[in-house]
C-alpha cells in the first residue's frame, strides 16, 4: 500500500513542482523556482511515505510564506 501511496503522492507533488517551476522562471521569482525543483527530487530521495507527505507539503507552503 505504501508503494501505491509513495507513487501517486510523488506524481502529485511532481506536478505542483511544474506549476512552481513554471512560474518562477516566468516571474523570475527565486522561492517558487527553487520549490518547483525541490518537488521534483523530494520524491525520489524520500524513502517513507510520512517524509515525502511532510517535505512536499512544506516546500508546496513555502512560496506563501516567504516572499522575496
Amino acid at each position: 500500500m505504501h508503494g501505491t501511496a509513495t507513487l501517486v503522492w510523488g506524481m502529485l507533488f511532481g506536478a505542483a513542482g511544474i506549476g512552481f517551476f513554471t512560474y518562477g522562471r516566468r516571474q523570475k521569482a527565486v522561492v517558487p523556482l527553487l520549490c518547483g525543483i525541490g518537488l521534483f527530487v523530494v520524491p525520489y530521495f524520500a524513502g517513507n511515505l510520512w517524509i515525502l507527505l511532510l517535505m512536499g507539503l512544506a516546500l508546496v507552503a513555502l512560496p506563501y510564506f516567504v516572499r522575496i
